[in-house]
C-alpha cells in the first residue's frame, strides 16, 4: 500500500513537470529567419507626410503597446494620444501585397465604448492625418455591441475610410450620429 502511494505520488510529480515544462515554451531566442515568418505586431513603419495613407519600410518598435494600462479608459487615452504618430503603423498583407496596419485606431475600435467620447474629443483636430485616424477609429469603435445596443445599432458608416479627402464628409457624418445619440449614451 505504502509502495503504491509512493508511486503514485511520484507519477503524479513527473506529470506534472512534464505539464509545466511543456506550457513555459521554447527558452532559447527566437532565429533570424522565425523572426521573420513572426506578426508584425511589434514592427512600426514611418508614413511620410506626402503618402499619408501609404508606410514606408518598417522598422522595428516596442514602444507600440501602453505602459501600464489600468483601465479601458486609460488605454483609450494612450491609443488616442498616438493617432496622430506617423511612426504608429504596422504592415500586413506580405511583401507582395503590404497594407498599413493603423495600430491606435484598430486598437481603439476593439476598446469601443470607452474610446468613443475621446475620439469625439479629437473630432475638430487640424491634422488630416489625425482626422483620417480618428474617423476610422469611430467607425470601428460604434460598432461595439455595448454602443449599438444603445443606439438601436445605428452605428458610424462612413462612405470612404481612411482617404484624407473624404474628412470633411466623414466628420458631418460622425457629428451627426453624436447629435443623434450622445444624450442616450451611457459610459459608466
Amino acid at each position: 500500500m505504502r509502495q503504491q502511494t509512493k508511486a503514485i505520488g511520484i507519477t503524479t510529480f513527473c506529470t506534472l513537470a512534464l505539464l509545466l515544462a511543456g506550457c513555459a515554451g521554447p527558452s532559447r531566442p527566437p532565429a533570424d529567419n522565425e523572426r521573420s515568418a513572426a506578426p508584425a505586431v511589434n514592427q512600426v513603419a514611418t508614413v511620410p507626410s506626402a503618402q499619408i495613407a501609404q508606410p514606408s519600410p518598417v522598422v522595428r518598435a516596442d514602444d507600440w503597446a501602453p505602459p501600464l494600462q489600468m483601465s479601458p479608459e486609460e488605454e483609450a487615452a494612450y491609443y488616442v494620444s498616438r493617432l496622430a504618430d506617423r511612426r504608429f503603423v504596422s504592415q500586413y498583407g506580405g511583401p507582395d501585397n503590404p497594407r498599413p496596419w493603423y495600430i491606435a485606431a484598430e486598437r481603439l475600435g476593439d476598446i469601443g465604448l470607452p474610446a468613443v467620447p475621446l475620439l469625439f474629443s479629437r473630432l475638430h483636430t487640424d491634422d488630416a492625418y489625425e482626422l483620417m485616424l480618428v474617423l476610422y477609429a469611430l467607425q470601428l469603435a460604434t460598432q461595439d455591441p455595448l454602443v449599438t445596443f444603445q443606439t438601436d445599432g445605428d452605428y458610424i458608416q462612413l462612405p470612404s475610410v481612411l482617404d484624407p479627402n473624404a474628412n470633411a464628409e466623414n466628420r458631418r457624418i460622425a457629428q451627426q450620429w453624436w447629435e443623434r445619440h450622445s444624450s442616450r449614451l451611457e459610459f459608466r
